[in-house]
């Protein structure tokens, strides 16, 4: 299994960070203009439009057989996939290096980099119907559940990225640690079968967290993979395309989701590398290693000596007067046993 050194990924991230793309908060005017960056390396392409008429954009690269499939941001309000995709853009337009020119050769790329553009305006999750995007795979209600399954078939890809963001409640079971970074190979019904499809994706998810755990060890996550009958990632699984979930969670005080956009980059190169290089996907028993998400945290604990008055604090996110808030608030959770805060405040303890 070829690894890419953390050296090499940490260069490579440094100098192409797209600097425009900062926080949680990214729209489709934020992408917009960076868009024109790429039209001499890229093919863009005007997939269609939101249910508020705004663009859904493509991006195209590579001359492989080894089809890819990437998009971000079907929940409007999840952007760090966004940013890693744009930062991912610029190492494919300002470099030609050893692993961009095996990608190219071995690989077709097409990235999706908002598929939600009116939830991303707003800052929701769901798009302009109210209509969660990740639930609507079957029935395909919304215009860019439409857009996506289309270029699902058209493109027809070996390997799917599914780019999301999970919240800060989740951590590492086992450690004291957030999941910064989780992974999640589908499944294709309620009995969670291991077909060969999800072994492939399985496969992929290895190697990436291999890699992580070189940088951030014991920072990564395995999420639930319990059948969602309407879920986008379950059912491109079911349909033969294998799906990869990448869910970029929280690191230590890093609420503008900055490190674990890093982070998401680094997996998002290392996972097209290792399909790139690799003609055997049939290893997977590691991904098991792999510990579940827990939801272990709040984002705040007022702590007393009794226990008993011990307090958790979430924050919740909304946008007033066209900027980001978030405002802490109180969690009716009466057991905080076995629970942490990303911030702790001890109370009544005396210092001697």
């Amino acid at each position: 299994m070829n690894i890419l050194s953390p050296e090499i990924l940490k260069a490579i991230f440094n100098e192409q960070k797209e600097t425009a793309l900062f926080g949680k908060w990214i729209t489709f005017k934020d992408i917009e203009k960076l868009l024109k960056k790429h039209l001499a390396v890229f093919k863009i392409h005007e997939l269609g439009t939101s249910e508020q008429e705004r663009s859904i954009y493509t991006l195209q690269i590579g001359t492989g057989k080894k089809k890819i499939l990437l998009w971000s941001q079907m929940h409007g309000n999840e952007s760090t996939g966004t940013k890693a995709l744009f930062d991912l853009f610029n190492y494919f337009s300002n470099t030609s290096d050893e692993i961009l020119e095996t990608i190219l050769k071995e690989c077709t790329l097409l990235f999706i980099p908002m598929l939600n553009p009116d939830g991303a305006q707003a800052y929701t999750r769901v798009n302009a119907n109210e209509i969660d995007l990740n639930r609507d795979a079957v029935d395909r209600v919304a215009k860019e559940s439409l857009l996506l399954r289309n270029t699902l078939e058209q493109f027809n890809p070996q390997f799917c990225f599914n780019l999301h963001d999970q919240r800060t409640i989740f951590g590492v079971e086992g450690t004291k640690n957030p999941a910064t970074i989780s992974f999640l190979a589908p499944s294709e019904e309620v009995t969670r079968a291991i077909t060969e499809g999800r072994k492939e994706t399985m496969n992929v998810i290895v190697a990436m967290n291999f890699m992580l755990q070189q940088m951030i060890p014991n920072f990564v996550g395995r999420y639930t993979d319990e059948f969602y009958p309407t879920a986008t990632g379950d059912n491109f699984q079911k349909l033969g395309y294998n799906t990869i979930l990448i869910e970029s969670g929280h690191y230590p005080e890093d609420y503008p989701r900055e490190i674990s956009r890093e982070y998401t980059f680094y997996s998002i190169l290392q996972g097209i590398y290792h399909i790139a290089i690799s003609k055997d996907f049939s290893s997977y028993l590691p991904y098991f290693e792999i510990p579940n998400n827990a939801k272990i945290f709040y984002d705040v604990i007022h702590k007393y000596p009794d226990n008993e008055q011990n307090k958790a604090y979430q924050y919740t996110d909304k946008i007033v007067d066209t900027k980001l808030v978030s405002e802490l608030n109180a969690v009716e959770e009466k057991d905080l046993n076995g629970k942490f805060g990303h911030s702790e405040i001890v109370f009544g303890v005396n210092i001697v």
